[in-house]
C-alpha cells in the first residue's frame, strides 16, 4: 500500500457546501432494526444475519441529540434485503434529520422500477443505492448489461452508488466508475483495507484519482482486534489521497449505543485527523456529507 506515491486529491464532483451547514455533524452510516420480535417488519429469509435487539430511529435520534449529531444517513441493512418498509418508517420518524440508502439487486427484473418508486415516494430522502461484494455468494453480476443498467439508473435518479466491498472485488467496479463520472461513488468502511492484500487494496486507493469517488471513514477496527494492524497509517493515506472534500465519517450507533458511546466513536475518528485544520476536520465530520447528500436546516436537533 505504501509502495506507490500518494496521489493528489482530485477536485470534488459535488458543489460547495452552504455556509450554514459547513459545521454540521453528520453520521453517514447508521443501521436501524426493528428487532426479531417485531412482526410488522420481518427480516428477509435471504438476509445473512438477523439482529435480535431493536436499534430504532427513535433510539438513533436520542443518541444524536445527546452527542451533538445534526443529521444521519440510515444505511438500509441486508437483513431486510430489498424490503424497505422499515427504512420508510425510519425516514418518517426522522422528520428531516434522517435520510437513507436503498438496496436493490441488478439481476432482478423489477429492481429498477421499484427503485424509482421508492425514490419518488420519499423524495429527497433516498441518497444512495448500496451494492455488496464481499463474499462469493454476495456479489453483483459483474460485467453484465444488467449491472451497467443498474448503475446508470442510479445516476439518472440523482443517487450515489454506495459500495460495500472487499478489495479483491474492486476491479469489477472500476469500468463503471470510469464510464459514469457524474455518478458519485461512496466506498464504505475504508474500503476494508485489512480484508485483502496490499496489492488488492492498491486498486481501491487508486480510485482516489476519480473525482466522483468518496471514501467513508467508518467501521474502524478496535485496537488489538484481528488482524492486529494499526489503522492510523491507512487513514493517513486516505486523507492524503482523497482529501477532506471527499471524506465522510459514519458509525457508532447500535442496539446498545448511548449518547456517550456514540460521541466516543466520532471522537475516535477525529483522533486520526488532528493534523488537519479545524475547517478540514469539520468537512470530514459533516460538511462534505451536507454537500453530497443535500441536507438542509429543515431538520433540527429538537426534531422540529
Amino acid at each position: 500500500m505504501r509502495g506507490q506515491a500518494p496521489q493528489v486529491a482530485a477536485k470534488p464532483l459535488v458543489p460547495e457546501t452552504p455556509s450554514d451547514l459547513s459545521a454540521s455533524v453528520i453520521d453517514t452510516h447508521a443501521h436501524c432494526f426493528a428487532g426479531r420480535d417485531d412482526s410488522r417488519y420481518p427480516y428477509h429469509p435471504d438476509g445473512p444475519y438477523q439482529p435480535i435487539e431493536p436499534a430504532t430511529p427513535e433510539d438513533l435520534l436520542r443518541c444524536m441529540g445527546e452527542s451533538g449529531v445534526d443529521f444521519a444517513v440510515v444505511a438500509h441493512p441486508e437483513p431486510y434485503q430489498d424490503d424497505h418498509r422499515y427504512l420508510g418508517h425510519c425516514l418518517e420518524v426522522g422528520r428531516g434529520r434522517l435520510k437513507g440508502t436503498c438496496l436493490f439487486f441488478a439481476d432482478r427484473s423489477d429492481s429498477l422500477g421499484r427503485m424509482s418508486e421508492l425514490v419518488g415516494e420519499y423524495e429527497g430522502k433516498i441518497v444512495a443505492a448500496r451494492i455488496h461484494a464481499y463474499a462469493p455468494d454476495r456479489l453483483p453480476p459483474f460485467g453484465t448489461p444488467e449491472l451497467r443498467s443498474f448503475w446508470a439508473h442510479v445516476g439518472d435518479l440523482g443517487l450515489a452508488v454506495q459500495l460495500h466491498i472487499e478489495p479483491r472485488y474492486a476491479p469489477g467496479f472500476e469500468p463503471l466508475i470510469r464510464e459514469f463520472p457524474r455518478t458519485p461513488v461512496i466506498i464504505d468502511h475504508l474500503g476494508r483495507p485489512f480484508q485483502g492484500s496490499p496489492q488488492e487494496y492498491n486498486t481501491v486507493l487508486g480510485w482516489a484519482s476519480f473525482p466522483n469517488t468518496i471514501m467513508k471513514l467508518s467501521l474502524l477496527p478496535e485496537r488489538g482486534e484481528y488482524p492486529h494492524r494499526d489503522i492510523g497509517p491507512v487513514i493517513g493515506e486516505l486523507v492524503e489521497r482523497f482529501g477532506p472534500d471527499r471524506l465522510i465519517y459514519g458509525g457508532g450507533f447500535g442496539a446498545k449505543a448511548t449518547g456517550i458511546s456514540y460521541h466516543a466513536c466520532r471522537e475516535r475518528v477525529r483522533s486520526y485527523l488532528t493534523h488537519l485544520s479545524a475547517q478540514d476536520q469539520a468537512k470530514i465530520l459533516g460538511g462534505t456529507a451536507a454537500r453530497l447528500f443535500g441536507f438542509d436546516q429543515a431538520g433540527t436537533r429538537d426534531g422540529a
